[in-house]
């Protein structure tokens, strides 16, 4: 084989995914099942690492259709998974309420616990294990858990790509399961969040409204009066007294 038939088949190899030096490159990887996955699960989360993309035509317009279809689904799939976190932060706040706690307070604790809960599991343990399998320090582990979760996938870090390292079987796949369960707990979060603001806002807006129309019965009492006549049904034994009193001064 010439040097430049050689270099036709390795061009060809390129272009057609397949990196010449196997999966010992942390920025090239092969597309075996794994690492197929991970991708999948990069594009339908929008993170998009970039390390490993398609290069041939095909590929890439499979590529454009499987994300027009599956980020919506993946979008229903997460919304699922905060209704059903939902529901367990419901059960929570009736569990509260029969503490004698009141709706505020109870909603507020859950909001609390919840976030820092999933701070905890999505933010504070990942970077250790990624110390452990990566090699990475803390501050770098909890640089790629805050990028992967946020969506904006640098890929300056990608977990499974370190050459020489040894990783345990399906690293990859719990890598993705832990980031869809992430993205799941963020938009929960937002959603509790979002409930507690409301109603923190509907009562400011109702003390608002109830100071200003005290206000306004304190400036123009006399006007209030007028316009609040005595309801005889209300007060039937005024009405008859006051006809009494009319009745004797007409005699």
């Amino acid at each position: 084989m010439t040097c430049s038939s050689l270099n036709e088949n390795m061009t060809r190899a390129a272009r057609n995914g397949i990196f010449p030096l196997g999966n010992v490159s942390d920025h090239h990887t092969n597309w075996d099942f794994v690492n197929s996955l991970f991708f999948v699960g990069s594009i339908v989360s929008t993170i998009g690492y970039g390390i490993l993309c398609p290069k041939t035509t095909g590929g890439q317009l499979f590529c454009v259709i499987f994300a027009f279809f599956g980020i919506p689904l993946n979008i229903i799939f997460l919304q699922h998974v905060g209704k059903a976190l939902s529901r367990l932060s419901a059960k929570l706040v009736k569990c509260l309420n029969r503490q004698e706690m009141n709706e505020k307070k109870s909603r507020f604790l859950t909001l609390l616990i919840f976030l820092m809960s999933g701070i905890i599991i999505f933010f504070g343990l990942p970077p250790f294990v990624f110390c452990s399998t990566e090699g990475w320090t803390y501050n770098e582990g909890l640089y790629f858990t805050f990028i992967t979760l946020s969506t904006v996938g640098f890929g300056d870090y990608v977990v499974g790509g370190q050459p020489g390292r040894k990783y345990f079987p399906y690293y990859r796949t719990l890598m993705a399961v832990w980031i869809f369960f992430g993205l799941a707990w963020i938009a929960l979060l937002f959603n509790l969040l979002a409930r507690f603001l409301e109603e923190t806002e509907k009562k400011i807006v109702q003390d608002i409204h109830r100071i200003s129309k005290a206000g306004r019965e304190s400036i123009n009492p006399s006007k209030h009066h007028e316009r609040s006549p005595v309801n005889t049904e209300e007060d039937p034994q005024k009405f008859i007294c006051e006809r009494a009193e009319q009745n004797n001064e007409e005699k």
